[in-house]
């Protein structure tokens, strides 16, 4: 199955500015994703991942694998006393078992998710960033105030975990 979904957040990650955003009762809509990803136009296989298996890996998954993950880890670390490290060969950035953990906790308590199934997902994605304020979403995003400062606070928690032994 694919489709769009939204991220709400009942706590705002600390420094991002929610103003305009969408808001329910149940928080306010700071991502918007997609599954599977638009087909290559160069001919190559389409990607098979289902919507099911996107918010699931962003709800349990890591950092390495979820821009969404990464952007709240990077946001929350000093709250919750995590670090993002260089993992296995030294290639894959993580926040290690424990620091997923706590992610995977914050989320239990403070995200949400609802989603639509279509069977373009690439469109209504392009939309919702191009008319909606997702502070948490980059790609497609650059005409977004927060843009340079989300891009800024990931690279310098990248640039530590580089500077680190692997875990």
């Amino acid at each position: 199955m694919s489709g769009v979904y939204a991220w709400y957040f009942d706590e705002v990650p600390p420094g991002v500015d929610v103003r305009d955003c969408h808001a329910i009762p149940e928080g306010v809509m700071l991502y918007v994703g997609i599954a599977p990803k638009e087909p290559p136009r160069n001919g190559a296989s389409p990607r098979t991942q289902t919507l099911w298996n996107r918010i699931r890996y962003h709800y349990r998954g890591n950092a390495y694998g979820s821009t969404l993950r990464l952007t709240l880890g990077c946001h929350l670390a000093d709250k919750l006393g995590i670090a993002l490290r260089r993992v296995g060969s030294g290639n894959r950035l993580t926040f290690t078992h424990h620091g997923e953990h706590q992610i995977n906790e914050w989320m239990s308590r403070h995200a949400r998710v609802t989603w639509v199934q279509t069977d373009t997902p690439w469109l209504p994605e392009t939309y919702a960033i191009e008319q909606l304020n997702l502070p948490l979403n980059l790609q497609g995003n650059s005409h977004h105030p927060y843009y340079p400062t989300l891009k800024a606070l990931r690279a310098k928690h990248k640039a530590i975990a580089r500077a680190l032994p692997i875990a």
